[in-house]
């Protein structure tokens, strides 16, 4: 249904959401507002990165995009040379030029303005579903790419329109959501007839499983501190509308109730694992991005009225889940041998086994899998049950937000060495490590065809997470590590079409239900090899340890050998 919008106000229906062009709300309302170039300061987190030279985004000049500000000087067109390249003076790989061109193909407008890029670039699919949409998560390394590229405007569109999304009634099946809840995703109806651009937004009522997203709002702060810090900009980040965006999320994910874990309740499909895995409960993506998305809103929010009770809880919640992520979600050799020799049914306070986890769950393959040297966070962990699988975008989100403290970061590295085959192949990035099979996964999954064992979410290997493997490689001081794994993308990606995943056990098919043209593929290796070419990138998505969280730990091999 559509939200039809008069000069009697906004009429909206009790489970789609929809805006107009003949809203009374203009974006330019909130973007002609005076922007002040902030100088920018080096704050604790640049101070790492000070040896190496920033050359981020700039601004827009003129009114409009058809001229931008490149960091190599003067103005080009939108689709003209990525502003990267001038930068140096060795040649690109022949891709990358392929590759901003797609980027570019998935922009999507709205009343001519660019708003974000749709999820995939398809025609030869014959069903669209919904990669023809705005997502909130995979507009993500999309929006860095413009950032590194001196584009920031597309970015700063992208976050007040999912802000203006996320004040609207929010209904699935007449239940009404939290009030901060964001979008999984939004799309643009063009009426050519009537001259109008429609918007819709999907807050799960459309989704498979009609799961609402748990990771929308953590990304969107996350993004908007990537824009400020990339552009140096702090006027966005201060306006009321920001300022009230971020309390609403945090509202929903720091309300207390009769959870005894600092960590945060997950349903199964309410992150990027969008089906059914098992990852219900704690799931180490979710904290991972948690404990980021708080430690940036520290950062933006003002120590007004307002956001002065916020930012106590805040301080509060993160030494709290800093200290239980390190302590209990991590795995290296000492501590899978000191599980291995657990005791059960104990109680009181002094208990060491405090999750009461029976060592005969321990999975066969995890003997096997984990080096002397090198360890990493697990899935999950719930009462008598630990997910020991591994799962790559918690472990590297857990590098960049230094919720890893750095011992830990290295040893994550370590483990990826060691495990080469298993956890990149010949395609980067297994998601998660090893595949569910047979019995177990008609169980875990539903029976789920699109995830069958080393396929989608199921053991599958995702490009797009080479922008975050590369972040964590640059910021460990290994980028070794990401310019082997870059070279292996470069062998296949355009050659196969962008694909969304790659199936079996090394990655060496495209997956068998996998979209072309994937925009967050493409995004996720023009923002690699940005990154690497210029590594003060880092800055915009990378935090530095707040060694005040640092908790006192047992220091296990991995460690210190």
């Amino acid at each position: 249904m559509e939200l039809a919008v008069g000069a009697g106000g906004m009429r909206r229906s009790a489970s789609h959401t929809s805006l107009s062009e003949s809203d009374d709300f203009d974006l330019s309302r909130l973007l002609n507002k005076p922007r002040i170039n902030v100088e920018r300061q080096r704050s604790f987190d640049d101070r790492s990165l000070s040896d190496v030279s920033y050359s981020g985004g700039g601004h827009a000049r003129g009114g409009g995009f058809d001229g931008m500000y490149s960091p190599g000087g003067g103005l080009r067109s939108l689709v003209g040379t990525p502003a990267s390249s001038a930068l140096h003076s060795f040649e690109p790989h022949p891709i990358v030029g392929d590759a901003w061109e797609a980027l570019r193909r998935s922009l999507v407008f709205f009343r001519g303005q660019p708003l974000g890029t749709i999820a995939a670039f398809d025609h030869a699919s014959e069903e669209v579903l919904n990669y023809d949409q705005v997502f909130v998560r995979d507009f993500v390394p999309s929006a860095l790419a413009f950032l590194m590229n001196g584009e920031p405007e597309i970015v700063r569109n992208f976050l007040l329109k999912t802000l203006l999304l996320q004040g609207w009634e929010k209904k699935v099946d007449r239940f009404k959501l939290g009030e901060g809840a964001m979008p999984a995703s939004f799309k643009v109806l063009h009426d050519s007839k009537k001259g109008v651009d429609t918007l819709h937004a999907d807050f799960g009522e459309s989704a498979i499983g009609r799961v609402a997203p748990v990771d929308s709002g953590f990304w969107w702060i996350i993004l908007l501190r990537a824009y400020t810090k990339s552009t140096g900009d702090l006027t966005l980040a201060e306006t009321p509308e920001c300022q009230k965006g971020m309390r609403l999320i945090l509202s929903l994910c720091l309300s207390e109730g009769f959870d005894t874990f600092p960590t945060l309740l997950c349903a199964d499909g309410c992150c990027m694992i969008d089906r059914r895995m098992g990852v219900y409960g704690y799931p180490i993506e979710i904290q991972a991005l948690f404990f980021m998305a708080l430690r940036c809103a520290l950062q933006l929010l003002k120590h007004d009225n307002e956001g002065k009770e916020f930012v106590e809880k805040i301080a509060t919640r993160l030494h709290a889940l800093s200290y239980h992520m390190r302590s209990y979600f991590w795995l290296d050799f000492q501590q899978l041998n000191d599980i291995y020799r657990y005791k059960t049914e104990e109680y009181s306070h002094t208990a060491v086994n405090k999750f009461n986890v029976i060592p005969d769950s321990i999975p066969d393959w995890l003997f096997d899998f984990m080096p002397c040297q090198g360890g990493f966070f697990i899935g999950n962990v719930s009462p008598a049950r630990m997910d020991f699988r591994w799962f790559a975008l918690g472990n590297m989100i857990a590098i960049l937000s230094s919720l890893a403290t750095p011992e830990q970061s290295t040893a994550i590295m370590d483990l990826i060495e060691e495990r080469w085959e298993e956890l990149i192949g010949e395609m980067p990035l297994k998601i998660c490590y090893p595949a569910i099979e047979n019995h177990e996964w008609r169980i875990v999954t539903g029976c789920d065809p699109k995830n069958t064992r080393w396929s989608y979410h199921n053991g599958g290997s995702w490009p797009v997470l080479l922008w975050l493997l590369t972040a964590a490689c640059i910021k460990t001081g290994r980028p070794q590590i990401a310019r082997r794994a870059i070279d292996l993308a470069e062998r296949r990606l355009l050659k196969d079409g962008w694909p969304e995943y790659y199936d079996g056990k090394l990655g060496r098919y495209v997956g068998k239900q996998a979209r072309k043209f994937q925009t967050w593929s493409i995004a996720g290796y023009l923002v690699a090899k940005m990154m690497l070419e210029d590594p003060s990138h880092l800055g915009m998505i990378s935090l530095e340890e707040d060694k005040a969280m640092k908790p006192v730990l047992k220091r296990s091999a991995s460690w210190t050998n």
